[in-house]
């Protein structure tokens, strides 16, 4: 076989791992988003208004597969006020700590995890908290923020809008109303 002969055969074969690179390169921001989605392969539920003295804080919106108590499932809170992420975190332990569902050492260790996960927040931002059986996984306008890798804390933050005992039962119902198809 010639050199040149050769040389064609390298060029063809580097060209073609370029192709395949560049194939790859070029598919891989949307196989990454649709990885990504944390409402991918479950049903839209149901939505409401949470509202505090009158004020609106935020709209909720529910994504589960059959059973809309148990993981898999996704809660996104649109906010419509600024809140600061640590407020954010403080609400949810003072609301877990309510339902009498979890000890004061694991509220205080749950309540750093989020306070150092959750972002300020501003009218039209929007978390997406992900219930898995193992962990809870947070979004925060489309990037990933974290996850809490503790099956207790994803029951009891999950708790905060769906267990019997909320302490904001309408949004509940709405949140569990199947929409009509």
């Amino acid at each position: 076989m010639s050199s040149s002969s050769n040389s064609r055969m390298l060029e063809a074969a580097r060209s073609a791992r370029r192709r395949r690179l560049l194939l790859a390169l070029a598919s891989a921001p949307f196989s990454a988003f649709a990885s990504t989605d944390p409402t991918a392969g479950l049903s839209r539920w149901g939505s409401g208004e949470f509202r505090r003295f009158g004020f609106l804080v935020y709209e909720a919106a529910l994504w589960a597969g059959d059973d809309p108590l148990r993981p898999p499932l996704a809660l996104k809170l649109t906010y419509k006020r600024n809140i600061a992420g640590a407020a954010i975190a403080e609400a949810s332990v003072k609301e877990i700590r309510n339902l009498g569902i979890a000890d004061e050492a694991s509220l205080k260790r749950w309540g750093e995890q989020m306070a150092r996960l959750f972002p300020d927040v501003k009218p039209g931002d929007y978390i997406i908290g992900q219930y898995r059986a193992e962990a809870a996984v947070f979004h925060f306008n489309d990037r990933r923020l974290g996850s809490v890798d503790d099956p207790a804390f994803a029951r009891a933050f999950f708790g905060i809008w769906l267990d019997p005992k909320t302490s904001a039962p309408d949004l509940r119902a709405a949140l569990l109303k199947r929409p009509a198809v």
